[in-house]
Parts: structure tokens; C-alpha cells; sequence
């Protein structure tokens, strides 16, 4: 799905706009990319929580040719399924 598909969804669901819908899209992006880059975070009640989490440097073996490489240390996103939507998904069967 795409992000104009998404808008397009969110505006029959709610009356607005496809545009104002974009909108919101954009801003609720930015406040949470904000929000992690602190170091918060993003918790919807009933749909999920984003955070931040540390990945620290590491070996891993490289599954073709044995040889071990270095991985970097990183921050990741993170992100826990609230229990409606977990609830929710459980009953959906999977298209194939």
C-alpha cells in the first residue's frame, strides 16, 4: 500500500480531505521520528508502542563463506503490537 493509498483510506474514513489526510500522514511521521530521535516513546493505545532500541557492535559469520565480518553498533526501531491489534490480526487469515 502506498502512502497515497493510505491518505486516500484515511480521508473516506474520517471526511477529510485526501490532502489534509496527507497532511496528517506527514505530521504524524515527523512528531514521531521526533519523539525517537529523544529517545520516547511513541505509544498508541490499542494499536502499538515504537521505541529506540541500542543494538551494540557484534561478530557474525557470513552464512556462504564462513568468513566473519564486524557489525557496526546501531540504533534500531522497535515496535510491540498492542493487544487489540494483536487480538485483531490473530483472526485474520493470510492471503496467499
Amino acid at each position: 500500500m502506498t502512502k497515497q493509498d493510505f491518505a486516500g483510506l484515511m480521508a473516506a474514513k474520517t471526511g477529510m480531505t485526501k490532502a489534509d489526510s496527507v497532511k496528517a500522514y506527514d505530521a504524524f511521521l515527523t512528531v514521531a521520528e521526533e519523539l525517537l530521535k529523544k529517545g520516547e516513546k511513541v505509544a498508541m493505545l490499542g494499536f502499538g508502542t515504537f521505541s529506540l532500541e541500542h543494538k551494540k557492535a557484534r561478530e557474525a559469520r557470513n552464512p556462504r563463506t564462513g568468513e566473519t565480518i564486524k557489525v557496526a553498533a546501531k540504533n534500531v526501531v522497535k515496535f510491540k503490537a498492542g493487544k487489540a491489534l494483536s487480538e485483531s490480526v490473530l483472526k485474520t487469515k493470510i492471503k496467499k
